[in-house]
Order: structure tokens, then sequence, then C-alpha cells
């Protein structure tokens, strides 16, 4: 029989960590590994993977946001085994001063998935679109209609 105490209590800590992780994004808080273990996977569109600790800095580098904020309150969380699936929006500015979302062709949707080894975060997974701004305009005009 499966102690549905424990796996409730587990899922309850995964989902804080997830929404701290979410937090210290936000802040731009470099501690955001201390949630991760060492030898984290990370998977960003047009970035790719990224192992390690390090790689999590080399994305935020290269995104190059002035800002970025999760509505946190707002995130759908599931669980699944020790996954943690997030849907979400979130919003920004790059740093040459374009806000995110348009609200036309960019919503500002991602989904993350999450995986854990223990109480720390060991794959993390991001699923949105990098073109925050929406200035890729020969990719939006071939698939935007309206």
């Amino acid at each position: 029989m499966v102690d549905k105490t424990m796996n409730d209590e587990a899922s309850t800590q995964r989902h804080e960590t997830v929404r701290e992780y979410f937090r210290r994004v936000d802040r731009g808080d470099p501690s955001l590994a201390d949630i991760c273990t060492d030898d984290v996977e990370l998977y960003f569109p047009k970035f790719g993977f990224g192992h390690g600790k390090a790689a999590i800095a080399e994305l935020t580098r290269r995104l190059d946001l002035e800002h970025i904020e999760h509505d946190i309150e707002g995130l759908d969380i599931m669980t699944s085994g020790d996954r943690v699936i997030v849907e979400g929006r979130e919003r920004g500015t790059t740093r040459d001063g374009q806000a995110w979302p348009d609200g036309r062709i960019s919503q500002g949707l991602f989904c993350n998935v999450f995986t854990f080894r223990g109480r720390l975060i060991s794959k993390i997974h991001v699923y949105t679109d990098p073109d925050f701004t929406s200035s890729h305009q020969e990719k939006v005009q071939q698939l935007h209609r309206g």
C-alpha cells in the first residue's frame, strides 16, 4: 500500500519549490541554483540543452532581459511522479526596452516541466516562444493569420 500522506507531503513541498524557483527567477536571484542538483539538466528553445548550475547563469545572460515577472498566484501546477508540470503566464521587458506580451500575437504563455531528485530540481525543461516580443516578423507573418 502506498503512503498517500508521504506523497502528498512531497508533492506540496515540490510545488512550493517550484513557486520559489519562479520567485528567484523574477528577482534575478543567483541563489536559484541552490534549489537544483549540481548536475541539473536545462532545456530552453533555441538554447538547447545545458548541464550543471552554470548553464542556468548562461541562459539568463543570453536571454538579455531587463525584467521578467511570472504570475505565481495563477500558476497551474500538476504532479506526475517525480515531475511537476507548470503552465502559466509571464511578462517582462528586454534590455532594449521592448515589453511583452503584446496581447495580440505574444500572450506570455509558458509551460515548464521540472523533474525532482529528492527535494532538489534535477531537470528544468522550459517550453515557451523565445521570441518574447514577436520580433521575428517573417515567422510571425507566416504563422499569424488575422
